[in-house]
């Protein structure tokens, strides 16, 4: 079913900011003289988040602007002794820390990047640590150790002597761009920074230190949409933004920055005076490099795109809640984000025509929008699921084939189901996406309908999807691989 079309548009302008960004990494390197510790949050090489909210902005735009400075820049890859004794996990790619730095180091290594070594820190003698440390000197990796501080970071008179930050190894770098970067948050970037700090100054050589954040935009408005969408994603950490009470007390402007840097800020400015002998920053926005908001485009445009992400993050909370019942704080803290962005879930497009679909039908549906604004709903039969349906439906709108040709024919699935069922013992019959994907596959050597089906795949990338149900681990990856975000209700299927 078809219902209306409304054209996407970018909002945002990459070239301009990989200009402008590396451009202002070099004003920071030289501000300081030998050598800029520049701390990379976020991530570098899949930014989904912000070519979500920013459209236009390529999610590898942060690896491209420092593939500019390649020359003058080097890589330390920093994880935690604790992360490692815990095998923690990240989310979105479903591996451990540990091997995530050998990921990182692979993916910059691939693009001509140099990484130099890697720093373990909250080192407190953890055998899991030494053994991983092992590991990688036999791949010929430099690895360092920086221990447990007590007190860090409040106790600075400690943390700013031979027994703090003078207990830690001297990493040893060469060049005057030090990338410093991490699988996820918590790992210690900013604490290695400083630490180099402290020793660098030890050996007279002058060294500075910048954070390059993407998110919140300190130059956008507190309440900015780009900005609520980051405080939605971050619910989980307890992530609050906030003006920048220093920036506003130096200079009489209004800067957005958020809660951790502002209360970390006065700790930082005494270790800076303590390795300086003056601080060179003012306030945590000072201390940023980050030129996003100067290359945003279209305002509404990114507006828009960041009230669907404050949606999609509420709906992937309330799923989460439904599945492992563990984030009602989350839960109701992005309900209160909605509230205060003066959103309902009504304004996500795919969501209302999903839900029709399934009033009119009685039947779990869903709803896509393509990416010049046309949407698309299907319903479960007997022989799919909503959503291989619906990718049905799309790619054979997206191919102008009519919408009562038949790309799979019926015979040909019955025989899937019952092997899913009477061979592999499965409990539902109805084909997943990525059956469907491999039936339109065989059937396409043949038949022109279905090869022109398979060439749509690629105008997937950016649309958006609702189910009125919870969809299983292999049609969420489907979606995930085809660059589709998508949300669900949090009601499970029969």
């Amino acid at each position: 079913m078809v219902i209306f079309a409304i054209r996407m548009k970018h909002g945002f302008d990459n070239e301009k900011y990989l200009k402008i960004q590396s451009e202002q990494i070099k004003k920071r390197i030289a501000q300081f003289g030998d050598k800029l510790y520049l701390e990379f949050g976020g991530k570098l090489f899949d930014d989904n988040h912000a070519s979500r909210v920013l459209p236009g902005f390529k999610p590898d735009s942060k690896l491209q602007m420092l593939i500019q400075l390649k020359d003058e820049a080097e890589v330390l890859i920093v994880i935690s002794a604790k992360d490692i004794e815990k095998n923690k996990v990240r989310g979105d790619l479903g591996i451990t820390y540990d091997e995530d730095v050998l990921r990182l180091r692979s993916e910059f290594e691939n693009v001509g990047l140099y990484v130099s070594s890697v720093v373990m820190t909250h080192y407190n003698g953890q055998s899991s640590a030494d053994a991983y440390r092992k590991r990688l000197e036999r791949l010929g990796i430099k690895v360092y150790y920086h221990y447990t501080i007590e007190g860090y970071p409040n106790n600075v008179a400690l943390i700013d002597s031979d027994e703090g930050f003078g207990k830690n190894d001297y990493v040893e770098t060469n060049r005057p761009l030090v990338v410093v970067t991490a699988p996820g948050p918590g790992s210690g970037k900013m604490a290695v920074c400083l630490s180099q700090l402290y020793h660098e100054n030890k050996r007279g050589i002058k060294a500075g230190y910048a954070k390059f954040e993407t998110f919140p935009v300190w130059n956008l408005p507190l309440k900015h949409p780009v900005n609520i969408a980051y405080e939605a994603a971050t619910a989980d950490l307890n992530d609050v933004n906030m003006i920048d009470p220093f920036h506003l007390e130096a200079y009489g402007t209004i800067a957005s920055s958020y809660n951790r840097d502002i209360e970390i800020f006065p700790v930082l400015n005494a270790l800076f005076e303590g390795i300086y002998g003056e601080s060179p920053y003012k306030s945590p926005t000072d201390m940023g490099v980050n030129m996003l908001g100067f290359c945003i485009s279209d305002e509404d445009v990114c507006c828009n795109a960041a009230r669907e992400e404050i949606i999609r993050r509420y709906y992937y909370a309330l799923c989460n809640l439904a599945q492992k019942g563990t984030n009602e704080n989350e839960v109701n803290k992005i309900s209160l984000i909605l509230k205060q962005a003066k959103l309902t879930t009504e304004y996500r497009r795919t969501t209302v025509a999903a839900r029709e679909r399934k009033e009119l039908y009685g039947v779990p549906s869903a709803a896509i929008e393509l990416q010049d604004g046309t949407i698309i709903t299907s319903c479960t039969s007997s022989l799919l699921g909503p959503s291989a349906a619906l990718i049905l439906n799309a790619a054979k709108h997206l191919a102008g084939i009519p919408h009562d040709v038949k790309l799979i024919p019926e015979e040909m699935i019955a025989p899937i189901q019952k092997t899913k069922v009477s061979f592999l013992h499965g409990h539902n019959p109805r084909l997943h996406t990525d059956e469907v994907l491999v039936a339109i596959s065989m059937l396409s050597i043949h038949d022109e309908n279905c090869r022109k089906a398979l060439e749509q795949l690629p105008k997937f990338d950016g649309c958006q999807v609702h189910s009125t149900v919870m969809l299983s681990e292999v049609d969420r990856k489907i979606f995930k691989k085809l660059g589709v975000g998508l949300t669900c209700d949090p009601v499970k299927k029969e």
